[in-house]
């Protein structure tokens, strides 16, 4: 079902360093809906960073309002964005942060374990998620067996386990030569395929327009905000059907 689920509501933030005040953003608003594929743009110090760290409920505005699925950010204790953070956002960085000398597997088990669910459970949800991005077979590998693309796979994996309602990209392709950049970006546009909203940071245009939307941020603001010509199929394991 269509609708909101991101809405910034004249969002500042201001950051108060020794002699100076630096404003990252600027009276955002924006509205994103469940299901869309947004890419964020802009230059180094634009706000782009701010912007996700607030969507990730890891920072908080200084005015204005973020409502996540309805939920008024600031209303919440400490605890209770620990939880929506776990139930709701998965976040996959440029640098994988996978724990080192922890198998694929159990890094993918890690969310499942603060979200309480029982150890069998924890197991049949991670070696699923592997399955769907072709990493089963690497489950017992350490991060460092693994090639760069292959532990973004993993983590991708470790952000969509719980079944959250918004994936979060940090550069996600950055660290990445150009056909595991290009495997990567076909699993989020099969996840997305599959109802959920994934939120993408990316400084490339070719990654951007693989989006269906495009929001530029320049000085803290808004500047443009442009659909993407999609065309063709996306295809993927994780069971991708023709774009709408």
């Amino acid at each position: 079902m269509r609708g909101p689920l991101i809405q910034l509501e004249r969002l500042e933030r201001t950051y108060t360093l020794p002699g100076i005040e630096v404003r990252a953003l600027r009276g955002v608003s924006l509205r994103i809906d469940r299901g869309e594929f947004v890419a964020i743009m802009g230059p180094s110090g634009s706000g782009k960073s701010t912007m996700m760290s607030i969507l990730g409920c890891l920072d908080a505005p200084t005015a204005g309002r973020f409502l996540l699925d309805g939920i008024d950010v600031s209303r919440i204790d400490e605890d209770g964005l620990a939880d929506l953070r776990n139930r709701k956002i998965g976040v996959v960085f440029q640098s994988f942060n996978l724990v080192p000398r922890t198998s694929a597997l159990a890094n993918v088990e890690l969310p499942l374990g603060y979200a309480g669910i029982p150890r069998k459970r924890r197991r049949e949800m991670a070696e699923s998620a592997l399955t769907a991005v072709g990493m089963l077979g690497h489950a017992r590998h350490l991060p460092s067996e693994l090639s760069g693309g292959q532990q973004q796979r993993v983590a991708i994996a470790r952000a969509f386990v719980t079944n959250p309602s918004l994936i979060l990209a940090d550069e996600p392709t950055g660290a990445l030569d150009s056909r595991s950049g290009d495997e990567v970006l076909r699993i989020f546009e099969a996840l997305n395929q599959r109802g959920r909203t994934v939120i993408m940071i990316t400084h490339e245009p070719p990654v951007a327009a693989r989006a269906d939307r495009t929001v530029q941020i320049a000085d803290g603001q808004v500047v443009a905000d442009e659909r993407t010509a999609v065309a063709g199929d996306r295809g993927s394991n994780l069971g991708a059907r023709k774009r709408r």
